[in-house]
């Protein structure tokens, strides 16, 4: 015994909610006739603000092995200028003022990776949101494909019985 369902019987289904007439049918034909699947990388960057980009740009920065082996050769060169070089150091051992350039760097640095890593966060949650409407799409139009193969295949017998008589 087959189970014939409406595509409002699978997406209710899908969903695992009522919905109401209006919003059942703005839903299919959202699903069914339009195409749902968005660029979201071209979508969020054309939302980007200036602090978005620079956000970006710092975390692509300072999270590359350029930066890391950069800012250790800049912390090697002061400690041997000040500490072997000069001799009167600006800045001698134990190296307060550079605790303190390291420590401001710090406190500037985490909270721009911080939103650099939030609007990520924001950006794969549309970029899930997405796949599940293509992915619900899919099944739908697939279902209604199956709808259709088995009433072509009902009325396949319905031929083959005629001819047989």
């Amino acid at each position: 015994m087959k189970t014939v369902r409406s595509k409002s019987d699978i997406v209710k289904m899908l969903l695992n909610q009522n919905i109401d007439e209006k919003n059942e049918e703005e839903l299919l034909d959202m699903l069914v006739d339009n195409p749902i699947a968005v660029d979201v990388d071209k979508l969020e960057e054309s939302r980007m603000t200036f602090g978005d980009k620079v956000a970006d740009k710092l975390t692509e920065i300072a999270g590359s092995w350029n930066f890391i082996i950069g800012f250790s050769l800049f912390l090697i060169i002061w400690i041997i200028v000040n500490g072997v070089i000069l001799i009167k150091a600006i800045d001698p051992y134990p190296f307060i003022l550079l605790n303190l350039v390291l420590s401001c760097i710090a406190a500037l640095q985490a909270p721009i990776i911080m939103m650099s890593q939030n609007r990520q966060a924001k950006k794969d949650s549309l970029r899930n949101q997405n796949d599940y409407k293509v992915d619900l799409k899919s099944e739908l139009i697939l279902e209604e494909l199956h709808d259709k193969m088995d009433l072509i295949l009902e009325r396949q017998e319905k031929i083959e019985k005629m001819l047989k008589k």
